[in-house]
């Protein structure tokens, strides 16, 4: 066991905050779109809100929640020098992500087979575009994932690499606060 010791610092490079804070900043420029045009209509988005399932999003948050929770104990091991541990947490982590896209694929299917599509109306193209580029920044941070849980098993020091894998968990949670602001905004704000 080799034990990763750090000072204090903002964790990952500097590029993925960056690249985190203009997502967010895109992703704000949305929810304010979505707001200005709830208000021109607030009768049918609210009519089109009760459409969606909120089983559905609630358990894709759990799972979004939980994947999160174990990047946390994954990067808490790989700071103790517990590789194999790290590894088993960013695969579970990864299964949640695997149990989201899944969720999402069921909840798509649900909203065509009843007809409800992207011309449906404005609240459910917003659904439809905003959840879809979330569930691509999902897919990706899967595929960030897959590439620490490689990383991690080969036999070089883990401090080459913590930088990287920082940033690879601060996408994660990036992914899973999104998620939670558009649950919030999509299915709960009345």
């Amino acid at each position: 066991m080799n034990t990763v010791v750090k000072e204090k610092h903002i964790p990952g490079e500097a590029g993925i905050w960056v690249f985190v804070l203009g997502d967010m900043f895109v992703f704000g420029l949305f929810f304010v779109t979505f707001a200005y045009y709830r208000g021109l209509n607030l009768e049918m988005f609210q009519q089109s809100q009760l459409k969606l399932n909120q089983n559905w999003g609630a358990l894709n948050t759990v799972l979004l929640l939980t994947s999160s929770w174990f990047v946390v104990i994954g990067m808490s091991a790989i700071r103790q020098g517990f590789r194999r541990m790290s590894r088993i947490c960013l695969s579970l982590a990864w299964l949640c992500g695997l149990g989201f896209a899944t969720v999402k694929f069921f909840e798509y299917g649900e909203k065509i087979s009843h007809g409800i599509t992207l011309t449906t109306n404005d609240f459910f193209m917003y659904y439809y575009i905003f959840t879809g580029i979330h569930f691509l920044h999902l897919i990706i941070g899967m595929g960030v994932l897959a590439y620490m849980i490689l990383r991690l098993g080969h036999n070089k020091p883990l401090a080459d690499d913590l930088a990287i894998l920082e940033s690879g968990a601060t996408y994660w949670h990036m992914v899973d606060l999104l998620w939670i602001i558009l649950f919030s905004t999509l299915y709960l704000i009345k």
